[in-house]
């Protein structure tokens, strides 16, 4: 039989553990309320940030549709919305910043931003070379000057004080040097009647003056191809010819500031003038002969930025007798004003290559500036205190203080590489915040 008082304490106990059991229940209830919304939240803001990188991919979806795209704003996917906006850094990069927003509760949102760089694929082209040539190789004459180094896969020749400040390589078994003076060191098979300030390496050395260390028996230097293939230059033409077709008049002679391209141009080219200013929106490709002359200006335009924009004469038709170009009296070549950017002058005249007389491109009469010229199947002539960054040819010859001075910015240079190419990300741009 229990005791009044032992049942006293029997109640109590049943009262603290009673009151236990709802502590512990309370704390379990809230506990899991907390991580529900803890939940919640870090749910939604998984989800936000899938709904700022699908943004992304929508953004890059809707420029390779149209490139003029800018952006939208609030719009509806899956449980939340997102918004794009698009800046322009020049006319082949762009920055997308993506905002993904997913509701947490009836008034909590989560928030996440995804930034990339896009840009359209370009064609990286490397001028490792002050002058570089083909088979025909080059030839130096009265007081011409070369600023950088040279390689060419035939002959190196001059006369007449000419001057080579850096290396000379003419390679191949057939590899000769003759009458020049090097700053630098000399590689050719065969050396003949030079100065070389560094080293000679050589198979065959006569009638030369060696200051640095001679190589006798040197291992003959590899050929190398040149940077511009045909099928690049196709690309530029496309694109050229993508932005529309000029057929008359013809000749088309511009006398008067211009914006130009891109655009393909079904005769020969003339610009003239001594205040005209041609801007080069984009690549242009003329199916004749190319003239440029007086104090004309030839200018990328600035919303290329570090890109070069191409100047094509090719006739397809006739690439013997026509498909040439010529620059003179004072014309002045200039970037977009972004280091790195370059008019690049292109000549698919194939005349020398087929031992034939047609010069491909001249450039005469103190022509200067942000100029490349390309001749890979034609002989280039650069004479009378003309100026230039990099001269490229099956054959090249310099004379009457012509100088070539290289500009180290142009050992990888862009171009947009045609109507081909689509926006994409570019690699180590992805930026994720909350």
């Amino acid at each position: 039989m229990r005791r009044p008082h032992e049942h006293g304490v029997v109640l109590i106990i049943s009262l603290v553990f009673g009151a236990l059991l709802i502590m512990m229940s309370a704390s379990v209830v809230s506990y899991t309320t907390i991580h529900a919304r803890s939940s919640r939240a870090s749910v939604a803001a998984l989800q936000a940030r899938v709904l700022a990188e699908a943004a992304v991919d929508k953004a890059v979806y809707e420029l390779n549709q149209n490139s003029n795209y800018a952006g939208e704003t609030d719009t509806a996917l899956g449980d939340g919305v997102f918004s794009v906006s698009i800046e322009n850094i020049d006319s082949n990069t762009k920055r997308i910043v993506a905002e993904g927003f997913v509701p947490t509760s009836a008034d909590a949102i989560a928030h996440r931003t995804v930034r990339v760089t896009v840009s359209i694929d370009t064609a990286v082209v490397s001028f490792h070379y002050g002058v570089q040539v083909g088979e025909g190789g080059l030839e130096l004459q009265n007081s011409s000057i070369v600023n950088g180094n040279i390689h060419a896969s035939g002959i190196v020749t001059g006369e007449n004080s000419n001057i080579i400040r850096g290396d000379v390589i003419s390679s191949g078994a057939e590899g000769l040097v003759d009458g020049i003076h090097a700053t630098s060191s000399v590689y050719a098979h065969t050396i003949q009647d030079s100065t070389i300030d560094g080293d000679a390496h050589y198979q065959v050395i006569s009638d030369t003056v060696v200051t640095g260390t001679e190589y006798p028996d040197s291992t003959d230097q590899a050929t190398s191809t040149l940077p511009i293939s045909d099928e690049l230059i196709e690309l530029w033409k496309d694109s050229a010819e993508a932005g529309g077709t000029h057929n008359t008049p013809c000749p088309y002679v511009i006398d008067e500031s211009v914006t130009l391209g891109p655009k393909k141009i079904n005769c020969d080219l003339k610009i003239k003038g001594n205040s005209t200013i041609v801007t080069l929106a984009d690549h242009v490709w003329v199916s004749g002969n190319i003239e440029v002359e007086g104090s004309s200006v030839i200018r990328a335009s600035s919303a290329l930025g570090v890109n070069g924009v191409a100047l094509i004469a090719d006739n397809e038709s006739d690439r013997l007798n026509s498909s040439t170009a010529v620059l003179q009296n004072s014309a002045v070549f200039e970037g977009s004003g972004t280091s790195g950017s370059h008019v690049l002058v292109v000549s698919q005249n194939n005349s020398a290559e087929n031992a034939g007389s047609n010069t491909a491109i001249v450039v005469k009469n103190t022509v200067s500036g942000d100029l490349l010229v390309f001749a890979g199947h034609g002989l280039i002539t650069l004479e009378n205190s003309i100026d230039l960054s990099e001269v490229t040819a099956w054959e090249v010859h310099l004379k009457n203080t012509a100088e070539v001075t290289y500009d180290s910015g142009i050992s990888s240079t862009l171009f947009s590489s045609g109507p081909g190419g689509s926006w994409a990300v570019l690699p180590g741009t992805y930026t994720l915040t909350p």
